[in-house]
């Protein structure tokens, strides 16, 4: 699934149980269309213990859909567009019909 987010960009999410917590993206999984954001949507996994550390119950982040989270600029969701300046590529943040170049 293609994307214009990138590893590191802020986003909220817009849906599910953690609507309205924000976090970085740590992952993005282009193939199944699903990002992994910081500290939100946390699962509790049951690890066996192995050489490299002890077992049980592990805290986690799960991949959320992509379609359920927004970028965020100055402290607002935002769409994120393509625009061309200077004859070079440049993602934009559109906030209420305004443009503001973030890359």
């Amino acid at each position: 699934m293609k994307t214009k987010l990138k590893k590191g960009d802020r986003v909220i999410i817009i849906a599910g149980k953690d609507k309205g917590k924000e976090g970085n993206v740590n992952f993005i999984d282009r193939k199944n269309g699903r990002v992994v954001v910081d500290g939100c949507n946390m699962i509790t996994k049951h690890q066996k213990p192995n050489a490299a550390g002890q077992g049980g119950l592990i805290q986690r982040e799960a991949p959320v859909h992509i379609s359920n989270v927004m970028y965020v600029h100055n402290g607002k969701p935002a769409r994120l567009g393509v625009q061309i300046n200077d004859g070079k590529k440049v993602r934009v943040a559109i906030v209420n019909k305004d443009r503001f170049v973030i890359d």
